[in-house]
Parts: C-alpha cells; structure tokens; sequence
C-alpha cells in the first residue's frame, strides 16, 4: 500500500465529510447567488455578481447560522455526556461511570503510558485544559459562529429596513428581535432532537458494522457497547 493510499485510507471519515461540505457550501453560494438576484429583479434592483454576492451579509449570515448549531450540538453532547446517561445506547457511557472519572481511567498524571498525549502526563494547569480541550474548542467555536452570526444578521437585516424606508437597528437591539431568535432557534431545535433522536433509537436499532450503533446482536439494554 502506497503511502497516499495509507493516508487516504486512514483519514477517509475526515476527507469524506470535508469533501462533501465543500460541495454543499459552493452549492448553497450558487442557489444563494439566484435567489439573491430573483429578489434583486422583484425589488427593481440591478442583479449582483457571484463574487459580490459571496461578500455579501445575506450569504454570511445564512452560512453561519447554521454553523453556530452545529457547533452548540456538539458543544453540549461533549459536556453533557460526561454526566448524563442512556440506559441501552452505545452513545453513553457505563452507567457506572457517569462523571470525569478517575486519573486511573482517563490515563492521566502518573497512569499515563508511553503513547499518551504529552499534557496528559503532565500535571496542574495543562492537564485540567487538555483535559477539557475538546469541549473548550467546540464552546469558542460555537460563541465565534453565533457572534458572527448575530453580526451579519444585523446588515441584512438592516439592508431589507432601508429597502423598506424603515431606520436601521443597532447590533443590541437586532439581538432582541424576532428575527434574531427565529433564525437561532429553529436551528437549535433541530440539533437537539436529532441528538436525542440519536441517543434513543440506538437501544433498540443496529446498523452493522457502525461505531455509532452497537453489534446487531448485543442486548437492547447494554450500555457504552461500540460496533
């Protein structure tokens, strides 16, 4: 095996989904684009550029939106998993282990092993971050998307008040209106049922040969249980 072949192989799940997020994104620019401009021709308006729409903060806004519930949905499993838990469902832990659990367990400090993550060897400060990096990550990654978010909602939100002759908000004020919240939660409701969705129907559905199901024939209540 050659050693592109090995890397491709190894790192399929991450180049996969890569891939197809780069389509669907250029995909939804392209659609975005028309949209913008049959709404522009509607409006009276001369049509923008693809290059000017890309700028543009009805596309930002659209973009990021969705990105910010993303990252919400994986910020809250991360974190709530280490507490919470589903009887049956390979997505939880034990029922046993619920909490960060022990130095033992989590192969940390002096339990560390040779192949161990530097800073999980290590003690104080850098071992409680590392410990928590990921949740970290996924918590500024998701405050970064909604500012941003919150950000691009306000212009075009402003650029449909000035197309109405109506006064513009202020970036405090976009954040108490109807559209700000509609916009943010029917992304967050979405998330969350497909999490709980997830976690439940795994006790009793098997899909074989997946990480995220357990093995076809392992009992509805065993819990923690990988393919």
């Amino acid at each position: 095996m050659s050693g592109f072949t090995r890397y491709l192989r190894h790192n399929g799940l991450t180049l996969a989904f890569g891939t197809a997020f780069l389509l669907t994104l250029a995909g939804q620019a392209v659609s975005g684009h028309a949209e913008f401009n049959n709404q522009l021709v509607a409006d009276g308006l001369p049509e923008l550029s693809f290059p000017d729409y890309l700028a543009t903060s009805d596309f930002a806004v659209d973009v990021t939106e969705n990105w910010q519930s993303e990252y919400l949905q994986f910020f809250l499993y991360v974190f709530a998993t280490v507490w919470l838990l589903q009887r049956g469902s390979p997505e939880s832990k034990e029922l046993h282990k619920a909490g960060p659990e022990s130095d033992e367990e989590q192969m940390v400090g002096p339990h560390a092993v040779g192949s161990s993550p530097r800073w999980a060897s290590a003690g104080g400060w850098r071992q409680r971050v590392y410990g928590r990096s990921l949740g970290i990550v996924f918590a500024f990654l998701f405050l970064w998307s909604w500012l941003a978010q919150s950000i691009a909602g306000t212009a075009a939100y402003n650029e449909e008040q000035l197309r109405d002759l109506q006064g513009p908000l202020t970036w405090s004020e976009y954040l108490g209106t109807a559209d700000f919240w509609n916009r943010t939660l029917q992304n967050w409701q979405s998330e969350l049922l497909a999490v709980a969705s997830m976690a439940i129907l795994s006790v009793y559905l098997r899909q074989r040969g997946s990480p995220e199901s357990k093995p076809v024939g392992a009992a509805h209540s065993s819990t923690g249980v990988e393919g």
